[in-house]
């Protein structure tokens, strides 16, 4: 019973190559920076001339940071 339980908190971050802290660790990283993007995004709709294009560049890091998570192969042990 505790082997599929820890496949659920584990498969997932195995498959882009981390362990689960590992893989928590970024989660929380990725997700301060949404939060910068989305609030850089705010401001900019109440005062358009600042942060013109911080939400546009944060959002294109984290894709250029991800789109090929997972998709190299994971090392053997």
């Amino acid at each position: 019973m505790a082997a599929p339980l820890a496949r659920l908190f584990t498969e997932h971050p195995a498959k882009v190559g981390e362990t689960y802290f590992g893989h928590m660790a970024f989660a929380a990283w990725f997700s301060s920076r949404l939060l910068a993007a989305a609030l850089a995004a705010l401001v900019h709709a109440v005062l358009p001339f600042m942060f013109e294009t911080t939400a546009s560049r944060i959002v294109r890091e984290l894709y250029e940071r991800t789109h090929n998570r997972g998709r190299q192969p994971v090392p053997a042990e």
